[in-house]
């Protein structure tokens, strides 16, 4: 199935100028966001203690808010709503000293005025291990990045593996500003989300690339603009329709999986369309930026092939007796 019939190239790279422009202002935007309203860490970051409620009927918000100031520990706990009116977080930004200390009780014994209701879960995360997961999880993205530019410059080509990592921070940093706009909480399901968003966005710019060094041997033009307008027209369809086909099911658990899930999906779902654009409008532009040599390129495949067919020969003397 076919979106594009390929007839002849589609001039992307003439747009590649505008689009650029867009990428710099978005990712400029997200830094600005960073730097000055930072991330609404959750608990898995921040630390502190969270409980899940759930009522019968429509839970009373503001009742519960005042009977929890009757305990010291929930006086400035902040009351949300998660998912429908019948449910509630509750979260204060301190953990208990005690670890005997039954907070699922304690609440229930609080709460009881405030209607027939059940705790779902309580998750409690001390101040020093929340510091501890976010320098892991930093920790874990810039690895991340660093091992996927050894590994494109070991497969493809520095000025690729360039490309290839400044696509990456693109992405990361656009899903990273729309995370914050959103004031989404962020927790190890959104550090989750922006390593699979590390791995997608890298397997698609990968496939637009590989097309692109096969045009490089195949095709006769040595303009690299028409090359990559080429290549990249040709793998057109196979990036949209993998992208449409992730992004419905990622959609749909945005819309159905409920408020746990939310953030995870709402993550995957920029990064989606970010890692499908910057594929075409960023990271191959860069190899053109970066002053990519066709020329030299093939000279030097030439060789690779002819040593290869050297040694294929010596074998095939050394198999027949004649070496």
């Amino acid at each position: 199935m076919e979106l594009f019939n390929y007839t002849k190239p589609i001039n992307l790279m003439g747009l590649s100028k505008r689009f650029g422009l867009l990428s710099i202002v978005l990712v400029l935007l997200s830094w600005g966001l960073l730097l000055s309203k930072g991330f609404n860490y959750g608990i898995d970051f921040a630390g502190g203690t969270l409980i899940q409620v759930q009522y019968k009927t429509e839970a009373p918000i503001a009742k519960i808010r005042e009977d929890l100031k009757q305990n010291e520990l929930y006086k400035n706990a902040n009351v949300t709503y998660f998912g429908s009116d019948e449910e509630v977080v509750i979260r204060i930004k301190s953990s208990p000293s005690s670890v005997n200390r039954d907070i699922g009780t304690e609440v229930s014994e609080l709460l009881k005025n405030t209607g027939d209701l059940e705790i779902r879960r309580v998750d409690i995360v001390g101040a020093s291990i929340g510091a501890e997961f976010r320098n892991k999880g930093i920790m874990a993205m810039v690895l991340a990045i660093i091992g996927i530019l050894i590994y494109v410059s070991f497969r493809f080509e520095w000025r690729f593996a360039v490309a290839s990592v400044l696509a990456l921070v693109h992405d990361v940093s656009i899903a990273i500003g729309a995370i914050i706009l959103f004031n989404i909480e962020v927790n190890l399901d959104i550090l989750a989300a922006l390593l699979t968003l590390l791995g997608y966005s890298l397997n698609d710019t990968i496939i637009v690339f590989d097309r692109i060094r096969e045009g490089i041997k195949v095709i006769k033009n040595p303009d690299l603009t028409g090359i990559i307008n080429e290549s990249v027209t040709r793998t057109l369809s196979r990036t949209v329709l993998t992208s449409l086909t992730t992004f419905f099911v990622v959609l749909t658990l945005y819309l159905f999986g409920g408020e746990i899930i939310n953030g995870f999906s709402f993550t995957l779902l920029v990064g989606i369309i970010v890692g499908t654009y910057s594929s075409v409008f960023v990271a191959s532009p860069i190899l053109l930026w970066l002053g990519f040599d066709v020329k030299g390129f093939r000279v030097k495949e030439a060789e690779k092939l002819k040593r290869e067919k050297e040694k294929d020969k010596i074998r095939a003397q050394y198999e027949q007796g004649t070496l």
